[in-house]
């Protein structure tokens, strides 16, 4: 089946998306899809690291809002999705050892066990609705591809092992919609709020916009300004810093979708 035959009208649902991915029937990024429903990023970490996670999350809530913190073993996210499985419901994972990708995979269900704790961490495709309405265009949805994401010279704050840098999104926005963009996205702190940067890359230690670290390239046009809001990939570069034994992931771009509405996100 094409991407465009998935997209309509099969993936108007979360439900939808997430059947077709337990099904093996999606495996690409899920900007876009179920437009209206909150999107979210997964860590997997062994009991033994998740505590030191959760204060990883708590010290950083731009890259790292938290959505739902699931039990040991409990593979439902009850909060966000019940009756989903975190184990087969995502497009595409990786999986992290000792800071190393080893592989990237459809489904995690042989990899499961009662000692690993599941992370759902908010994901900026969630605003991408509200930029839209709003009149502001988001290019990576225009050029169907993969947002462009960065490793950047930005720390976040340690806890326990957990340390490196921040990975963020960049999405070129027209100079006199930038303030607009600020606007409309400081109202969803859950899914990463407002920028964290506006114009030059090189202030941030990115060389190169057309050469992303995730995701794809994205051209951007004269009269445009690169802005950057954290994003939930952070984690992955934090594996590779603080090299745990395991972290498990979602692949970048290919997030889980969850019945959370946007606007249940919106801070008035």
């Amino acid at each position: 089946m094409s991407e465009a035959g998935l997209r309509e009208p099969d993936f108007k649902t979360p439900a939808a998306v997430r059947q077709a991915c337990r099904e093996g029937r999606w495996d690409k990024p899920t900007a876009g899809l179920a437009p209206g429903y909150a999107q979210a990023n997964l860590v997997v970490l062994p009991r033994e690291d998740a505590f030191d996670f959760l204060r990883f999350c708590q010290r950083n809530p731009k890259p790292t809002p938290l959505l739902e913190v699931l039990d040991p073993g409990d593979p439902q996210p009850r909060l966000v999705a019940p009756g989903a499985d975190l184990r087969t419901d995502l497009p595409r994972y990786r999986v992290y050892r000792r800071g190393e990708l080893v592989e990237e995979r459809t489904d995690i269900r042989d990899l499961w066990h009662d000692g690993l704790v599941a992370f759902l961490i908010g994901c900026s495709f969630t605003f991408e609705q509200a930029l839209l309405s709003a009149g502001v265009p988001v290019r990576h949805l225009e050029c169907g591809c993969n947002v462009p994401m960065y490793r950047t010279n930005i720390p976040t704050v340690p806890a326990g092992k957990f340390h490196g840098p921040l990975v963020v999104t960049m999405r070129p926005i027209p100079g006199h919609l930038v303030a607009k963009a600020v606007l409309v996205t400081a109202r969803v702190p859950a899914v990463h709020g407002a920028p964290v940067h506006i114009g030059d890359p090189e202030a941030i230690g990115i060389r190169d916009l057309q050469k992303p670290d995730w995701g794809d390239p994205v051209p951007v046009r004269p009269g445009e300004v690169p802005v950057f809001w954290a994003c939930g990939v952070t984690p992955q570069a934090v594996a590779m810093e603080s090299r745990p034994d395991l972290m498990i992931t979602h692949a970048p771009g290919h997030m889980f979708v969850t019945d959370l509405r946007d606007q249940d996100l919106l801070q008035m």
